[in-house]
């Protein structure tokens, strides 16, 4: 399929890949002695697996707005648009929770927290509102504070969406850098850090532009210089992680802005580049196996705290191996938890809510024309239902 880029779906493995170290080489976790063994420079690629959410957000609105462009956003297209964003999140989310429900249960089970503290947790996982409400405390499942962008993402998608759909490239320019500008501006404005999903509103909008500067790029004689722009990117995405200082001297200097500010627009010419295709790099992650792992990153990304909670009560804290062991084993755990979780759970149920939702749609469309034609002949609506 044309429109379909398998180089971006491997990217997400090993995005999600970051942002599991990051989240077992921090204080006291299994990879910390590793991490802190390594140059000054690998620990700052470690410990700055979190950035990798930020490419996950613009890769989030090159997606949507490459698959939603043949879009006509009449009615039944907004339903089918509600009910594929429900089945994208929703599912995995409940799975994740009931791994770690057994903790929930203890926790909410102990008299530490008022009762009007633990309705607020339930409330906000229930609801998806970690991204709105700051640290919980709790840690059940902290990358679902990112799922909070996404729904907010995507209630605002369709408008950001037709209103980019036809733009012209100063009108992309524009809005380019006003993505890259408007973290920054909240900020300034006083707008509290814990909104989550308004900061990360600009890498959202920054992946559909993204999306509308690829189309105008993929063009075979653009093809083949892919490597071109993402191997950069990578480059000099990596010193700047390693060298943030460099957003400090642009600070002073007036012009505003940090790390996340100066990835934005690497990001968008990573993204580019390995939609282009080309290049070793962009192989490798279009392979058979990078582009399974990369269907099931969404669950690996969602259920590995979940499965750390239990295997740091069975593995770590009985010590029954070194912990560069234990997390080599964790992380092969995680993987096998979420392929079996993509096939099991991701697939069949996302597969379920479409077609119910395209066959719901179907039958009212029908009955709504049965009716036309029945006021019409003058008959009763259940006499057009009889077949001889």
């Amino acid at each position: 399929m044309r429109d379909y880029l398998p180089a971006l779906t491997g990217l997400r493995f090993w995005l999600a890949v970051w942002v599991i170290l990051h989240h077992i080489s921090g204080k006291g976790m299994m990879l910390e002695p590793w991490a802190k063994s390594l140059p000054n420079a690998g620990q700052s690629l470690v410990w700055s697996g979190h950035r990798a959410v930020q490419t996950f957000f613009v890769l989030s609105g090159f997606v949507l707005a490459r698959s939603y462009n043949r879009s006509k956003w009449e009615r039944h297209d907004v339903v089918k648009y509600v009910a594929a964003r429900f089945a994208r999140i929703y599912p995995v989310y409940i799975l994740s929770i009931a791994i770690v429900s057994p903790f929930i249960f203890d926790s909410m089970m102990r008299p530490a927290r008022t009762p009007l503290v633990k309705a607020g947790l339930l409330l906000n996982y229930a609801f998806v509102l970690q991204g709105w409400t700051g640290n919980l405390g709790v840690g059940w499942n902290t990358p679902a504070w990112t799922l909070s962008c996404e729904f907010f993402f995507y209630l605002f998608f369709p408008l950001l969406f037709i209103w980019l759909r036809d733009a012209g490239k100063w009108t992309l320019a524009a809005v380019m850098l006003a993505a890259i500008a408007l973290p920054t501006l909240l900020a300034h404005a006083g707008v509290p850090a814990t909104w989550k999903p308004l900061h990360h509103m600009a890498d959202f909008a920054a992946g559909i532009v993204t999306a509308r500067l690829f189309d105008m790029m993929n063009v075979p004689a653009l093809r083949r210089f892919g490597a071109w722009f993402y191997l950069p990117a990578l480059v000099l995405g990596a010193l700047l992680i390693i060298n943030p200082g460099v957003m400090d001297i642009a600070n002073y200097r007036g012009w505003g802005g940090d790390v996340s500010t100066g990835l934005r627009p690497l990001n968008v010419l990573a993204l580019i580049g390995l939609g282009l295709g080309s290049g070793t790099g962009a192989r490798l992650l279009s392979t058979a196996w990078a582009e399974y792992l990369g269907k099931a990153s969404y669950s690996m990304y969602i259920l590995h705290v979940p499965v750390l909670w239990w295997y740091n009560k069975w593995a770590i804290q009985q010590g029954i191996m070194p912990l560069n062991v234990a997390a080599a084993v964790y992380m092969v755990i995680v993987i096998a938890v979420s392929a079996i979780s993509f096939e099991v759970v991701e697939k069949p149920v996302n597969r379920w809510i479409r077609v119910g939702v395209s066959d719901w749609l179907k039958n009212r469309s029908f009955s709504h024309v049965q009716e036309h034609v029945a006021q019409a002949f003058g008959a009763p609506v259940g006499a057009l239902n009889h077949q001889d």
